[in-house]
């Protein structure tokens, strides 16, 4: 009966959770990077900048995470977790982890860039006027405001996200796409157990949406 995957459901519900936390944390700071190398003043910054982006933007999640798995896992020999009875359990939920922030990180890096474009050129100007080098004018100038400008669209950003965490399990990542797969095939309900994860997906995205909705208003640039 559905009513014995209570505990499961749950689990499976707190994977995801993680999955996309600790995603949405590694893809802000290398989208951060990867958005900042676009708007260098450097040329081969840029073109590494923009080279990622077309790449990532442009390979299909899938195929990101199962080579994280399959290619630097089980082929190189890499490993982010130590040897023990959970070794290879943990060792897909950290390179799904991967996988989902680099393949994020691009998305999130358009978003910032488009933020960068937002603020006025003139500020910019000032900041370097006042001696700040390119790092400085951006960290202390630039990316404060077009992180405010870009509030709702990292939201939408996130809440894509979530649903991609349902990619993990393609490589064995025990998360709610993974045990919804399981349920439909023992159970006789398989409408029942669609809605069920269908609804769990809205209680985990709509909040996010309110969240960053309200983020975008309260913190609204006024131009």
């Amino acid at each position: 009966m559905i009513s014995n995957y209570h505990t499961k459901l749950l689990d499976a519900f707190w994977v995801t959770i993680k999955l996309t936390l600790y995603s949405a944390f590694f893809a802000l700071i290398l989208g951060t990077v990867v958005a900042a190398m676009r708007v260098s003043p450097t040329p081969v910054a840029r073109w590494i900048g923009a080279l990622y982006v077309n790449i990532i933007r442009n390979t299909p999640l899938t195929l990101i995470i199962v080579f994280c798995s399959l290619g630097l896992y089980q082929t190189l020999g890499w490993r982010l977790a130590a040897e023990g009875p959970n070794s290879i359990a943990e060792n897909s939920f950290r390179f799904a982890i991967v996988g989902l922030s680099i393949y994020t990180a691009a998305f999130v890096c358009e978003s910032l860039r488009a933020g960068i474009n937002t603020v006025p050129f003139g500020q910019s100007e000032a900041g370097r006027s006042l001696g700040l080098t390119f790092g400085q004018n951006l960290r202390i100038v630039v990316l404060p405001q077009a992180f405010r400008a870009v509030i709702a669209p990292l939201g939408s950003v996130f809440i894509a996200l979530t649903k991609n965490t349902t990619i993990a399990s393609a490589i064995g990542v025990g998360e709610a796409a993974l045990l919804m797969s399981e349920m439909n095939e023992n159970e006789a309900a398989p409408l029942s157990v669609g809605a069920i994860f269908a609804l769990g997906f809205v209680i985990l995205t709509l909040p996010t949406g309110l969240f960053f909705g309200w983020l975008a208003k309260r913190f609204e640039v006024a131009r």
